[in-house]
């Protein structure tokens, strides 16, 4: 058969309208936010670049129109977790979808290649390095193609968090399948990126469907670092006792230490990094998936291919290098529209290494001008006096006039004071000391200890030795670490890690500009507790019911190999919770249950339902 040759398609069963299949597949009743402008673009064969917030929807704008399109839907997905879990919640809801990937067995590989030649398949998940075999394309020429949907595809910008250089040879689509239409979705890009990802990708007269950046049921918290450990387990079993989550660290041996105090207290935690055996982190990630309550202390490497909707809580125990960073992980939690958490401990260790680690990092002065920008904003947002949620969505170019009423400084607003004189201190002792020493040591020499490092030094005999005692080491830190965000203070990349005054200190300095700065000794938990996010059966629901409907869930989906939430979400059995259904087609009226889904798990949720009410 030549390139481009029709194979025949014999009596095909009419296509569904997008409505229709919302409804008979997935079980919803109608379309939220761009949802349906994207679907109707597309169907109409539009390329499009789509922005919406994890858990708003991105993958209902391909899934729906690969149904409903003559032809197979093509993703383009970076990780396997994420193509397995798509794969199985489709699968699930009776969809003809499959997955292509380096660890698949060969006959199962096989067999899913035969399936596309056949054109027996809805979608079809593949990895962006496929599209670099001619192999496959020549197979792809053969088909009959719904659409090309590039998910996280932020990953084909340099300027993206996440870059991908596998994500570049997708321009390749733009040449050959011109008449397919393309979409490009990621939940985190900001200007540049997003230029860079048109560019990239030949989308420049694709319509852009940029939705809120808001995920208003996370609550957003930053707490200073005092100790971190004991100050996540406090978070962990106050707030969010038997919850999945995932805990983020910077270094390997930094997870492998804070997951086994976890457990040593009582916490289902996990560790997950690169330098785990390949066994070990595979079986960990599956725990993960397939368990309830599960805690994972992780790299950054874990998590964006995980689909798992009922993560109530991600937390960092270090600083991530970047707005877009931070969203994007923190969108992990509360995917299902339940409350969730974003807890972050942040001091000064963190931003003195993070600026250390841009000045090391050998990037071109663009890159690094650029980097550098994402981490003052990263350093900012820490430090704010004002909404997390504003200063969050103004990142992005979103205004938000009022506060959100669900971040740390909305429920226990922080206190600031005129900060001028302390700053003028902390910039002269180091400028006086020679610009080479941290933060710790200029501390010393303005609350006027009498080290032997500082007496060795002669700084006691300058005349800002103790000219700080107003203040403790302690808040001397503070001050420091919010003069480094606000970019009065720079870090010595190359020698000492030392402290030197940028030119953006001499109006301070001159007396021509005051400085507002904010106090540390306020609680950064106990007022928010008022209101712990936790999920919502626990708030007037009737619990047991609750637990049973779970417990249903979880054999299901045991025999059946696939997570809980691939059966149905949390969500959805707070519905049946509420409404107590006690008939299929009170069952069917509920949100996600879908044609298939009330065929294969309806009656042994009702069975659980009409115990319940007997």
């Amino acid at each position: 058969m030549e390139r481009g040759d029709a194979v025949p398609v014999i009596s095909a069963p009419p296509l569904p309208e997008p409505l229709a299949a919302l409804r008979q597949v997935w079980g919803y009743h109608g379309f939220r936010h761009e949802q349906q402008a994207v679907i109707e673009h597309v169907m109409a064969g539009g390329d499009a670049l789509v922005l919406m917030p994890t858990g708003g929807g991105k993958s209902l704008c391909y899934q729906i129109p690969a149904l409903c399109r003559a032809g197979v839907g093509l993703v383009i997905s970076p990780l396997i977790a994420l193509m397995e879990d798509q794969v199985a919640a489709l699968t699930a809801a009776g969809v003809a979808a499959a997955c292509l990937h380096s660890a698949l067995p060969a006959g199962e590989m096989a067999q899913t290649l035969r399936r596309l030649d056949r054109r027996e398949l809805d979608l079809l998940y593949v990895a962006p390095e496929r599209l670099a075999s001619e192999r496959f394309l020549a197979l792809l020429d053969r088909a009959q193609i719904a659409l090309f949907a590039i998910d996280e595809a932020h990953c084909v910008s340099q300027w993206g968090h996440d870059f991908r250089p596998d994500y570049r040879g997708l321009a390749v689509l733009e040449r050959r399948y011109a008449h397919v239409p393309r979409l490009a979705l990621t939940a985190t890009a900001d200007g540049a990126t997003r230029r860079d990802i048109v560019a990239q990708l030949g989308l420049s007269a694709a319509r852009q469907f940029v939705a809120s950046f808001d995920r208003p049921n996370i609550r957003y918290r930053v707490v200073a670092k005092k100790e971190a450990r004991r100050q996540l387990l406090d978070f962990i079993t106050t707030e969010h006792g038997g919850d999945a989550g995932i805990v983020y660290c910077l270094s390997r041996r930094k997870v492998e230490e804070v997951a086994a105090f976890l457990a040593g207290a009582g916490i289902n935690a996990l560790p997950y990094h690169a330098g785990l055996d390949p066994a070990v982190r595979q079986a960990h990630q599956r725990r993960f998936r397939i368990e309830e309550g599960v805690v994972m202390v992780a790299t950054i490497a874990f998590g964006m291919g995980i689909d798992k909707p009922n993560v109530r809580f991600v937390a960092h125990l270090d600083l991530p290098k970047s707005l877009e960073a931070y969203y994007q992980e923190t969108g992990r939690a509360g995917r299902d529209g339940l409350p969730a958490s974003a807890w972050l401990a942040y001091g000064l260790k963190d931003a003195v290494l993070l600026r250390q680690l841009m000045g090391q990092s050998g990037a071109a002065p663009e890159q690094a001008r650029l980097e550098r920008h994402k981490l003052d904003a990263m350093l900012g947002y820490c430090e704010s006096v004002r909404c997390r949620r504003q200063v969050l969505l103004d990142y992005f170019g979103e205004h938000r006039e009022a506060g959100c009423g669900n971040c740390d400084l909305c429920l226990a607003p922080a206190a600031s004071f005129d900060g001028t004189e302390a700053a003028q201190k902390a910039l002269s002792a180091a400028y006086r000391t020679g610009q080479r020493y941290g933060a710790a040591y200029l501390a010393e020499v303005l609350v006027g200890r009498q080290s032997e490092r500082v007496h060795r030094a002669g700084h006691d005999a300058l005349s800002i030795f103790g000219i700080g005692q107003e203040l403790q080491s302690a808040e001397w830190l503070s001050v420091f670490r919010q003069l480094i965000a606000f970019g009065l203070l720079d870090v010595d990349a190359a020698g000492t890690g030392g402290l030197f005054l940028t030119e953006a200190s001499r109006p301070l300095l001159r007396g021509e500009q005051r400085l507002n700065l904010r106090r540390d000794d306020q609680p950064t938990g106990r007022k928010g507790r008022q209101g712990a996010n936790r999920a919502a059966p626990a708030q007037g629901l009737d619990r047991l019911l609750w637990d049973r409907l779970r417990a249903c869930r979880l054999a299901l989906a045991r025999a059946q190999g696939v997570p809980p939430y691939v059966i149905f979400h949390d969500a959805t059995l707070l519905e049946m919770v509420a409404a107590r259904p006690q008939t299929s087609g009170d069952l069917a009226r509920l949100s996600g249950v879908g044609v298939r889904k009330l065929e294969r798990y309806g009656e042994a949720f009702l069975a659980v339902l009409r115990a319940d009410a007997a």
